[in-house]
Formats: structure tokens, sequence, C-alpha cells
């Protein structure tokens, strides 16, 4: 199976400016070595007539051997010199796979390890840190807003016949199984045990009252319309009269007297009508089949899609509104655990210890495959890319070995050939 290669290494602007710097320093050392040429082609021709320049010439001569050696070191490192493919050439490119498998195992024992993990953990005191970030408000904001895009980023990927469907089967387990009658039963029954009831039976009598006062016409002709039609006007309206009294006198001895008559059957009704819900069979199936008119499966998937409609786009809306609720909260929230992270100790080593214990884990657990990544992305690398690249990191630097080759061979060459004349000369 062919290997699968990726980009190569990418080229940063910080790489742009070390590439100026490795050509400078490549016309350097070139250009030392031409230097080097020209004196040793000056001293030769006029050696014989300037026996000085034999110094001279031997000087130049060491440089030049010791330009060209090491450029010859240098250049076989990242390429073949002058594309000759001579062994142990093009070191990097070739040996590739291995710098990776190295580098991937030099980071795996070094940098991977449970104990340098835990202990810089320990040593920066991350809930501290994120503590005193999170406090200020302008950090504060900023992690809402990417809170907010990666939420409404989230809202977008969700399948919305999926969701419905959810909430569709969420509900028809819990909502539509399960019968009704014996929990309304028992729900009603705690209500009337702890006098719920008599707010609403309040609320009842006042808006009879109201309208009573508000509407004594009305009254008067409903009571008018169940009279013989024999009887006098006068008559109708003594009654009308007599009945709407009663009536007002009725409603506010109720609303009064917390042991009316009233209230009390109201009370025993209740009561009834919770301990059919929750013991008579009949009563039972009358609110099941209420509940399966109510709930038919058409109508319980338009409530699915409206519940999730309506969710989805009050979430959004609050997720792209800056100034919304939700917002607000979650901006707000942040600050509080800011501040609870730097001035709650025991909260801020919990935290620390909680980190410590999962990177500890993964490192113990998947410090191989993480070095693998390494590995994998150097053996996936093209070789002369790759060589290209670290020249560029490092091939400044290298370019100084030229410079000083030089150097040293200009004065090694002197060196030789002044002790080999003096030796002669003892001779």
């Amino acid at each position: 199976m062919a290997q699968i290669e990726t980009a190569p290494p990418v080229e940063s602007p910080q790489d742009t400016a070390r590439r100026t710097a490795l050509t400078s320093m490549k016309q350097l050392a070139g250009g030392l070595f031409v230097l080097m040429a020209l004196i040793f082609t000056v001293s030769f021709a006029l050696q014989n007539r300037y026996p000085w320049l034999e110094y001279v010439r031997a000087a130049a001569e060491g440089g030049m051997v010791g330009a060209i050696a090491d450029w010859f070191a240098v250049t076989a490192l990242f390429r073949y010199p002058f594309g000759l493919r001579i062994p142990h050439t093009n070191i990097i490119a070739n040996r590739k796979d291995e710098i990776g498998a190295s580098l991937g195992e030099f980071v795996e024992i070094n940098f991977l390890s449970e104990a340098v993990i835990r202990g810089k953990l320990e040593s920066v005191q991350p809930s501290r840190r994120l503590g005193a970030w999170l406090s200020e408000e302008k950090n504060a904001e900023k992690l809402t807003d990417e809170l907010a895009v990666a939420g409404q980023g989230v809202l977008d990927l969700l399948s919305d016949d999926a969701i419905k469907s959810l909430i569709e089967s969420v509900a028809r387990e819990h909502l539509v199984k399960p019968e009704w009658g014996p929990s309304l039963g028992r729900v009603g029954e705690r209500l009337i045990t702890g006098g719920q009831q008599h707010a609403a039976v309040d609320l009842l009598l006042d808006r009879a009252d109201r309208w009573l006062r508000a509407h004594p016409e009305a009254f008067g002709r409903v009571v008018s319309q169940r009279l013989p039609t024999w009887l006098p006007g006068f008559v109708d309206k003594l009654v009308d009269d007599k009945a709407y009294r009663e009536v007002l006198a009725f409603v506010a001895s109720a609303r009064q007297n917390r042991q009316h008559p009233v209230r009390k059957a109201l009370d025993d009704y209740l009561s009834e009508v919770m301990h059919d819900l929750q013991h008579e069979p009949a009563m039972i199936n009358r609110v099941e089949m209420r509940k399966a008119e109510v709930l038919d499966n058409a109508k319980l998937r338009e409530f699915a899609g409206d519940t999730w409609a309506t969710v989805k786009a009050s979430l959004s809306e609050a997720l792209q509104n800056p100034a919304s609720a939700l917002r607000a909260g979650i901006c707000s929230t942040l600050e509080d655990v800011g501040r609870r992270l730097t001035t709650d100790a025991a909260l801020g080593a919990r935290i620390d210890r909680w980190l410590a214990d999962t990177a500890s884990y993964v490192v113990a657990n998947y410090r191989h495959e993480i070095a693998e990544v390494i590995t994998e992305t150097v053996e996936r690398w093209p070789a002369a890319e790759t060589a290209a690249k670290i020249e560029l990191q490092v091939g400044r630097d290298l370019q100084f070995i030229r410079i000083n080759g030089t150097v040293v061979g200009a004065l090694a060459g002197l060196t030789i050939f002044t002790l080999a004349h003096a030796v002669s000369a003892l001779l």
C-alpha cells in the first residue's frame, strides 16, 4: 500500500526571516572561500619572487581545504553534494523516518512523563491562573462570545428530525404511556390535604362577587327569565332585587367564613374526585380516554415539532444577541467562577488535583499514542522538504562551521608549513 504523504511543513513569517539570514551566511562563507582562493592564486604565482608569500600561500591553501571539507560536511547533511550520490550524504532526507521515530521517543520519555506533567501542573496552579483570567470582565465576555458561537454551531449541526423524534419518544414514554388518573389523584390529594385549594376557591368567589356587583342588570335578567310570564312587572323587580341581595350575601358569607357549607361541599367533592382518580376504574378509564383524544399520534408529533422549533429559535436568538439574558447569565457565571477560583483555596486545590490526576492518567495510558503523532507526521512529510525545513532552522549556525573551518584551516596550514620549514632548517 502506498504511503500517503501529507503537505510539507508550513513556512511561517519567522521562517522567511531565517531564510534571508541563511542566504546571507552562505554568501559570507562562500565569499571567504573565494577570498582564500584569490590569495592562494596570487601568492602561488609570486612566491618565487617573494619567498615570504610561501607562508601566505600555505595559509590560504589550508583555508581552502578547511572551507571545502566543512562545506561538504554541512551540505551532506541536507542534500547530495553536486548531486553525486556519495555514501553517507543527504543524511536527513535518507534517515527522515528514523529521525522522526527518535524525536517521538525523546518526547515520550522526557516530556510525556507522569512526574513531569504532574509536577508542572502543581507548580503553575492552573485553577488560580484560570480564575484570575476569568475574573476580568473582558475575558469573561470574550469566552462567552466563543461559547455562544460554539452553541450556535451545535444547534446548526443537530438534526431537527432526530430531535423531534427524541422529544416525541420521551413524551410518549413518560407522558402518554403512564396512567394519568392515579398521578393526578395523588397530587390533588396532597394539595387538598395541605389546603392549597382554598386559594382557588377564594379567587373564584372574589371573581363572582366582582361580577355580581358590576352586572346587577344581567343577573336580574337571568332571574326574570325564569319567572312565570303572568306575574306583574313590579313583582319581577322585587324578586330580582331579593335574589340579587341573597346571592351577594351568600357569596360574601362564603368569602369570609372558612367553614361555610359551600366550602366544605367543595372540599368534599374534590376529595371524592381525587379518590376516584386513584381507585375507581371507571374514572381512570375516562381520564385515559380524554388523554388519548388530546394526545393522539398526530398531535404528539405536532407537539414535539412545535416544542423543538420554539426552543431552538429561542436559544438561537439568545445566543446571537449580545445583550440577551442567557449570555449575560453565562458571563456572570464565568466571572463568579473566576472569583471563587481565586479566593477559595480548597476549591482550587481540588480542581488542580483533578487536573493533575486526569493528565497523569492520559499520559500513563496514551503517552505512546501521543508521541506516535510526531513520528507519523514526520514520516508523512516529503523527504526533500523535511531536509529543507530542518536546514532552515539550524542552517545559519551550521554556516559558522564553514567560516570557522576556513579560518582554522588557514591557521593550521600556516602552522604546519612553519613547523615543516623549522624542522627542515634544523636538519
